[in-house]
């Protein structure tokens, strides 16, 4: 590979990523791919390359979309939910930028678990990244009216199930989730139901491989109730530590000295409306590696 095979690649890396973790909800999947993707480039005549950013967004998003669709099997026969991989942002990548906040947010990227593999990527290129129809038509294999409609489609099936996005002070987001989860240790009931919203939901990812309920627990005091239970375990052999995974609030739950998962919170009108709990160790091996993200 020349020396500006590797330098156009560095320089767009953080974008590229950026598609293929919001294709695939999975950190580690989307540096494989970037690593077969690159080898791929290595090969290209760069005197055929018009414009690169375009050229390496078609060799990553293939590639996702391959991983994507030979995982479907293995999607089908998870036990119980499936989320995402926690991403730890760099820190300021993407707090400025709205729209990217957003789309590496947990609840987007569980809607985009909603699509079908091509629209997922239709929606990704279009409304994150701004490609045009013809750019994204080449890249899939579609026509450009067939990739309009899916983009159309898509918006509308998003936009049904993520209805507003209000971006909250990081600050304020940690400082409610603290005192949220300080009233737990007490078993303040009454103060966690102040800061939940009526249908706050808890959803956990294990596969079955840890303790963690199967189905998402949905209501106020029901919610209450299984984090109290959760800190009250965390409180006599562990901890929880803050921090910030998809640009969102988050702890880290240890029980001993045993790492046990990532919980990110998402809040709505000052209020947490979903804690979204990550358990499933295969999905925890990477959570410590900061990535770049742009668009």
């Amino acid at each position: 590979m020349t020396g500006e095979h590797a330098e156009r690649f560095t320089a767009l890396r953080p974008l590229l990523f950026t598609i293929a973790y919001e294709i695939l909800g999975s950190a580690i999947e989307s540096d494989d791919v970037l690593q077969e993707s690159y080898l791929r480039w290595a090969e290209v005549d760069l005197s055929t390359v018009q414009d690169t950013k375009a050229y390496l967004a078609q060799i990553v998003t293939r590639q996702s979309l391959n991983v994507l669709r030979a995982q479907s099997r293995r999607r089908e026969d998870y036990i119980g939910p499936w989320l995402p991989e926690p991403l730890l942002v760099e820190s300021g990548d993407a707090s400025a930028d709205v729209v990217l906040a957003e789309s590496v947010s947990m609840a987007m990227l569980v809607v985009l678990e909603t699509l079908s593999p091509d629209e997922r990527a239709v929606f990704v290129l279009r409304e994150v990244f701004g490609f045009s129809h013809d750019e994204i038509a080449s890249t899939i294999g579609k026509s450009p009216a067939a990739v309009r409609q899916m983009a159309h489609r898509a918006r509308e099936h998003v936009q049904s199930r993520r209805k507003r996005f209000e971006p909250v002070d990081p600050k304020r987001s940690m400082e409610i989730t603290s005192r949220f989860f300080a009233a737990a240790s007490t078993g303040d009931l009454d103060g966690l139901l102040e800061m939940l919203t009526e249908d706050v939901q808890w959803t956990a990812d294990s596969d079955g491989k840890v303790s963690a309920a199967r189905r998402p627990v949905v209501g106020a005091d029901k919610v209450a109730r299984v984090i109290i239970g959760l800190v009250r375990v965390a409180g006599e052999s562990g901890r929880v530590e803050p921090a910030v995974y998809n640009n969102a609030p988050a702890l880290k739950l240890y029980l001993g000295d045993s790492f046990e998962g990532i919980i990110t919170v998402e809040i709505t009108d000052g209020k947490i409306s979903h804690f979204y709990a990550m358990r499933n160790p295969d999905k925890l091996t990477g959570v410590d590696i900061p990535r770049e993200i742009s668009r």
